[in-house]
């Protein structure tokens, strides 16, 4: 798959961001995507820009993510238009990344690590 290139010479990672009917966004990064701060940066403003003035829970699939950046871990710490955020992963690593971001980065929201889809959008759904 060809990805375009940005100006300072890395692909950008392709990630698809739906608002499903139950009012939950679901946001899939690729198998083994590296995740820079531009990609996040898109990924934070198509959030915000699908979701307009109202908040909704998001499910992050990051099952088959690689890596993501210092830069991105920054994006990801700032508000945004996710009323809480469920990390969905199955690897240790998924498990270090995440404990990692919630632990240090302090999440702009509520936000959990789960390795069980069904737990995840449960959880979400609570108030």
């Amino acid at each position: 798959m060809n990805q375009p290139a940005s100006p300072h010479g890395h692909h950008e990672v392709m990630f698809d961001l739906e608002l499903e009917d139950s009012g939950i966004l679901r946001l899939t990064w690729p198998r083994g995507a590296r995740i820079t701060e531009a990609d996040a940066q898109r990924a934070m403003d198509r959030v915000n820009e699908l979701c307009g003035d109202d908040r909704h829970p998001m499910i992050v699939d990051m099952a088959t993510t690689d890596d993501v950046t210092r830069g991105a871990r920054s994006v990801f710490a700032k508000p945004c238009q996710a009323s809480r955020i469920a990390l969905w992963g199955s690897s240790p690593v998924d498990r270090v990344i995440a404990n990692f971001f919630i632990g240090i980065m302090k999440p702009p929201c509520p936000t959990r690590f789960f390795t069980d889809e069904t737990e995840a959008l449960e959880w979400l759904k609570t108030v």
